[in-house]
């Protein structure tokens, strides 16, 4: 029997010959108030969560004595559908909020029912053909001709709707496409178009810093992130270090913007100019954790660089404001030196020549062996003759 080991509430089962990753259980959201008595009656609202990361929020209108964890049976459009709970009580109405939902227009259904064995089994059927549906749909876009990807097909819980997410570059016209689903697979088609990040995250895998994927762990909600992130951290702008596995710029460069932008609020104008009797300084760059700026003489290159504290450049502002100027700007030099690397033969690597070495060795070496033949024929002449 193999000897299964469970991670992180079963977001990962690690076995003896591989990691297997099982996206239905994502980090839900941590459940703060579930020590506090009396909170879960306090709003019949219910969070439930199905394949993947789809939510939907529902009402316990029957009072089910349900839990964490509770797997129930939910109204759906049409039929019923089947999903975990993730959050009761007091934090409910909070994540809707979160999540920019408004009740007057999103329609709030009820829990039906815990779900029983014979609700279980028709939803493991459902399941199982979500594979192989998802191959032969692949398969039925591609006939078609459309500029578009299938990354995954959830069945509805009682199997009479499929959910089928797509990924595609512009606009898709895929009427046609689901007139040709509904014939080929017999069940109600809905199309979802999801992101890079979103498939990544079904995916998986392991991202530079050695951990899971954030995206198909705890992330359930992805926000736009710009090369200004970047910027503000003084990261290098190179494509090939700051996209993650979606092609896209990472997420964590959002982590710790906020930081940096506070940081960048206590720091002088980079336009601003310092002026002491000696010469004009300009902006140069600046540490925004360290609240340090340098400045050179020199608008466009690093020249003569000072670094000071901000306090310090804002002090020597107002200074300027004032008509005064400092001697000195008073702060320590940083100096840009130009090091020459002395690069040394490492076993005739960096010789260009070194083919060359070696075959003119193998012909002296050749060349040697004749001239000991050579002088070898002449003394055997040489004794001939004396004879």
């Amino acid at each position: 029997m193999e000897e299964t080991f469970v991670i992180n509430n079963g977001s990962c089962q690690i076995t003896k010959k591989s990691c297997n990753r099982n996206s239905h259980h994502m980090l839900p959201v941590v459940d703060w108030m579930s020590d506090v008595p009396h909170t879960g009656s306090e709003t019949d609202l219910i969070e439930v969560q199905f394949k993947n990361t789809r939510k939907g929020y529902y009402h316990n209108s029957q009072n089910l004595p349900l839990e964490k964890g509770t797997v129930v049976i939910v109204e759906a459009s049409p039929g019923c559908d089947m999903g975990e709970v993730t959050l009761i009580g007091r934090l409910v109405p909070v994540q809707i909020k979160k999540n920019h939902i408004n009740t007057e227009r999103y329609e709030i259904r009820n829990i039906l029912r815990i779900a029983t064995e014979a609700d279980l089994t028709r939803a493991a059927e459902a399941h199982a053909k979500e594979q192989e549906t998802m191959i032969k749909a692949r398969q039925l876009a591609k006939s078609l001709g459309l500029e578009m990807k299938i990354g995954d097909v959830e069945y509805q819980g009682d199997g009479t709707k499929a959910i089928f997410y797509y990924i595609a570059e512009g606009r898709v016209d895929f009427r046609q496409l689901i007139k040709v689903y509904a014939e080929t697979f017999r069940v109600r088609i809905e199309m979802k178009q999801i992101g890079a990040r979103q498939e990544a995250g079904r995916i998986g895998g392991t991202g530079p810093c050695g951990r899971e994927l954030c995206c198909s762990t705890w992330m359930t909600q992805f926000t736009s992130v710009g090369t200004n992130a970047a910027r503000l951290q003084n990261l290098s702008l190179n494509p090939q270090k700051l996209a993650g596995q979606c092609a896209k710029l990472k997420c964590c460069l959002n982590y710790e913007t906020p930081i940096y932008e506070e940081a960048v609020k206590k720091l002088p104008s980079r336009h601003q100019h310092l002026e002491t009797q000696d010469a004009t300084y300009y902006y140069f760059s600046s540490d925004p954790l360290k609240g340090e700026v340098t400045y050179s003489t020199d608008a466009h290159h690093p020249v003569n660089l000072q670094t000071i504290s901000a306090k310090m450049a804002k002090d020597i502002i107002d200074m300027n404001h004032r008509g005064e100027k400092p001697a000195v700007l008073g702060g320590k030099q940083s100096s840009v030196e130009m090091v020459e690397i002395d690069y040394q033969n490492v076993v005739g690597q960096d010789d260009l020549t070194r083919f060359d070495k070696k075959k003119t060795h193998r012909n002296n070496k050749n060349s040697n062996g004749r001239n000991r033949d050579n002088r070898s024929q002449n003394r055997h002449n040489n004794s001939r003759q004396q004879q």
